[in-house]
């Protein structure tokens, strides 16, 4: 059974990475895909890629009057997927009221307040999907912030899972995924070095891709027996 031909399904950080991955897979199985994204160039660029219907709504949820303009444009919806993020890695003394707000606005206020506003657009057999992440198991220095959003993920799906039903609320949570956000952050090589220690320490020796985290989401979009829960798509890394 095809669960998504003719739904509609929203993509929250569409333009890019495990976002990007995830619009592609889910088009191809015939659903209506709302690409939302800060950067409408680059939301046309993915739109290019896919195989089905598509919107594009250039928005950024943690702005009251953006988020206005996605309820606006939506009549209703079957799946709220989030994969958003606007994180810093920065040692806790060094960390700003800036950077805190971004964090918190990108991964939990935001998306908050968009579903409160979108909860009746919600079709009963719908479901919501966050990506938390890693941290919250598995803390690094400099990670505090993204260890703390992303926990509170996992607690907000649960809390949300009562007050949304019969509309289904889970989180995937990845490890190290391979994404253009590691190209800002260093060179190509460093990159490269990067992977191959965190390859080595993995159980399983194997780096995620966005594909990964796309696959994990469809499965808990088309299972409704899942519920409540946060997916661990990590290879292991909460273990080392």
């Amino acid at each position: 059974m095809n669960y998504l031909k003719d739904t509609h399904v929203m993509v929250i950080g569409a333009s890019s990475g495990m976002g990007a991955a995830t619009a592609k897979m889910i088009s191809e199985l015939g659903a209506h895909v709302i690409l939302v994204g800060r950067n409408k160039e680059r939301l046309e660029h993915v739109r290019k890629e896919l195989s089905s219907k598509s919107t594009i709504i250039a928005a950024d949820i943690t702005h009251t009057a953006d988020r206005e303009k996605i309820i606006n444009a939506l009549p209703e919806l079957d799946h709220i997927i989030f994969t958003a993020a606007d994180l810093s890695y920065v040692p806790f003394n060094s960390f700003d009221q800036g950077a805190m707000d971004r964090a918190i606005g990108s991964k939990i206020t935001g998306p908050f307040f968009l579903i409160q506003a979108l909860a009746s657009k919600i079709k009963d057999k719908g479901s919501v999907i966050f990506v938390s992440g890693v941290a919250a198991e598995r803390p690094i220095p400099g990670g505090t912030v993204t260890g703390m959003v992303n926990g509170a993920i996992n607690a907000m799906v649960r809390g949300l899972a009562l007050e949304l039903s019969p509309v289904r609320v889970n989180a995937v949570s990845p490890g190290w995924v391979d994404t253009p956000f590691w190209d800002r952050i260093g060179s190509q090589e460093q990159k490269t070095s990067r992977f191959n220690a965190m390859r080595e320490k993995l159980p399983s020796h194997y780096i995620t891709t966005p594909e990964n985290i796309a696959s994990a989401i469809l499965s808990l979009i088309t299972n409704p027996a899942v519920n409540a829960s946060t997916m661990y798509v990590d290879s292991g890394q909460r273990l080392i």
